[in-house]
């Protein structure tokens, strides 16, 4: 039987989403960027503000993910 997953587990699970989310929405500019042939300085600017989204997305999912967990981290259930 499987157990329920330990606080170290979630972190790191959480910290993987959060850092595939922020990949995806920091290269999306960029390679919409790429299809009307940016110069090297319009391509690092398109990921600069894409970094900057991401950034933003990020934190505020993290903020309403938090209101549905009532709070930062899960109280500790005994055992």
């Amino acid at each position: 039987m499987v157990g329920p997953i330990s606080e170290a587990e979630r972190d790191s699970g959480n910290r993987k989403i959060k850092l595939a989310l922020l990949a995806i929405v920091t290269v999306s500019p960029a390679l919409l960027a790429l299809q009307f042939g940016p110069s090297p300085v319009e391509l690092l600017a398109a990921l600069g503000g894409g970094l900057l989204l991401g950034a933003a997305v990020v934190w505020y999912l993290g903020r309403l993910a938090a209101e549905f967990t009532g709070g930062q981290r899960r109280p500790r259930r005994r055992r």
